[in-house]
C-alpha cells in the first residue's frame, strides 16, 4: 500500500477555506461523507471524540485527523491544502495548513497504524512541505502524486509488524 492507495484525485482539495478548527473538520467530514455515502455528522462526532484525547496537529504546520468510523469497509484518506493557516491545538502552538484526514474501518487491525506513521513522516519531512509551498497556486493532481510517489520511495507504508530496521548510514546522521 502506498499513499496513492489511500487517496484518488477527488480526494485533494487544494486551497481549502476554513477559520477555525472545528469548520475544518466539518468540511472535510462532509466532503467524506459525500464520497462514501455516509452521515457526515457521524464522521465530524468521531473526529471530534478523537480530538478530545488529544490533538492530531503533528506540528511544523501538519495535521492528521483520524478515526473508526461505522459503515467504512477500507481505509480512506483525504489531502486538504488550506488558503490561510488555522489553529490546531498542535504541539508545536503552529498553525495548520496541511492536513490528510484519515477514516478506518471499525474492524482494521493494526493495518492502520502503518498508515498513520507513514502519512505522518510523508507530510512532516521537510522536501515534501517545501514542494507544497513553492506552489502558491493548485497543482495539477498528477504533480501531486508524483510528489506522493517521490515521498512513498522514502518512506513506504508497511503494516508495524512488517517494519525491519535498516542499517544507519551516514545520511541518518
Amino acid at each position: 500500500m502506498d499513499l496513492a492507495d489511500l487517496i484518488e484525485p477527488n480526494r485533494v482539495i487544494f486551497a481549502a477555506r476554513a477559520s477555525n478548527k472545528e469548520q475544518l473538520l466539518q468540511d472535510l467530514a462532509s466532503r467524506a461523507a459525500a464520497l462514501l455515502n455516509l452521515d457526515a455528522q457521524s464522521i465530524f462526532n468521531a473526529l471530534q471524540v478523537r480530538e478530545e484525547l488529544g490533538s492530531t496537529g503533528l506540528g511544523n504546520g501538519f495535521a492528521l485527523p483520524h478515526a473508526r468510523i461505522e459503515g467504512l469497509d477500507r481505509l480512506f484518506g483525504m489531502f486538504a491544502r488550506l488558503n490561510r493557516p488555522v489553529h490546531f491545538d498542535s504541539i508545536d502552538g503552529k498553525p495548520v495548513d496541511l492536513v490528510f484526514l484519515l477514516l478506518i474501518p471499525p474492524t482494521t487491525g493494526s493495518e492502520h497504524l502503518g498508515a498513520l506513521a507513514a502519512v505522518s513522516r510523508h507530510l512532516r519531512d521537510k522536501s515534501l512541505q517545501r514542494n507544497f509551498a513553492r506552489r502558491p497556486t493548485p497543482p495539477r493532481c498528477v504533480s501531486f502524486f508524483a510528489i506522493l510517489k517521490l515521498a512513498e520511495r522514502r518512506f513506504p507504508i508497511t503494516a508495524p509488524q512488517d517494519r525491519r530496521p535498516r542499517p544507519c548510514s551516514l545520511k541518518d546522521k
